[in-house]
């Protein structure tokens, strides 16, 4: 099983990229964040056409997540954050699938910093921190993926120096990250390449990406069931080089079958 993440920057104009993507790629399932769209302007027909059910939550200009699924019914389990009945951020979306329980997230940024906004990030953070106790330790494997925006090490980030006073690279906001893996999870990504330059997420400007001047971002995190599963996990850098791509790209993990698989020593 395929699953992976993938931060579209606005559902309307990057669909035809995205539906490129889901074409060549042909992940199981998919999370997506910021789709900035409202919920009725979501592209339904055109997702259920390229052979994925969907579920999303919208949100008028910013924010959204979506669940895509080619390899079973969605049952939806979770939409938006507990722990705030006033944060009306469409930010995250759980359901099981094919008998594995997928988290999607699009944390908040955070910046400027200090400031409101990287409060409400820090708030955001223990709310998914308190949530994500109540899942790990579940028996039926569980993926936690999204747009984290956080940059967990200096390894995750081209020129730590330059990021500093930014909100992602936070130490306030690195310590949560590190406190929520501290409770059993694990980055896939970096336990498959503890040492590689892997980044995820590279900005628009000065040809960031040619140059590869990037940042890991975007995170996929297993509890101990799904761990064992894992056979790969990788970063498709292709779609970052299309025309009009998001200044993201996918980072997707591919799960044996339960029956099948042997646990990684």
């Amino acid at each position: 099983m395929k699953i992976a993440t993938f931060n579209v920057n606005g559902i309307g104009r990057r669909l035809p990229n995205l539906l490129k993507w889901l074409g060549l790629a042909e992940p199981d399932i998919v999370v997506l964040q910021e789709l900035k769209a409202p919920q009725a302007a979501f592209p339904h027909a055109e997702i259920e056409a390229a052979g994925y059910q969907a579920i999303w939550h919208g949100q008028s200009r910013w924010n959204g997540v979506a669940l895509l699924s080619r390899v079973g019914e969605i049952h939806e389990t979770r939409r938006g954050l507990p722990g705030d009945p006033d944060d009306a951020q469409s930010r995250y979306i759980e359901a099981a699938v094919g008998g594995v329980l997928i988290a999607g997230l699009y944390l908040p940024n955070g910046n400027p910093r200090p400031g409101p906004k990287f409060d409400y990030k820090l708030a955001w953070m223990a709310r998914l921190d308190a949530h994500l106790r109540t899942l790990v330790d579940l028996k039926a494997p569980v993926v936690v993926l999204g747009d984290f925006n956080v940059i967990p090490t200096d390894r995750d980030v081209y020129k730590p120096e330059r990021w500093t006073k930014d909100a992602l690279f936070a130490p306030e906001a690195r310590a949560a990250y590190q406190q929520i893996l501290d409770q059993g999870w694990t980055d896939a990504i970096r336990h498959l390449h503890p040492e590689a330059t892997i980044y995820s997420f590279w900005p628009y400007w000065r040809r960031s990406f040619e140059r590869n001047a990037g940042i890991r971002i975007d995170h996929v995190l297993l509890n101990k069931p799904a761990k064992t599963l894992l056979q790969s996990a990788e970063v498709d850098l292709q779609p970052r080089g299309w025309e009009k791509s998001s200044d993201h790209t996918p980072v997707w993990v591919e799960l044996a079958d339960r029956n099948k698989s042997k646990p990684l020593k």
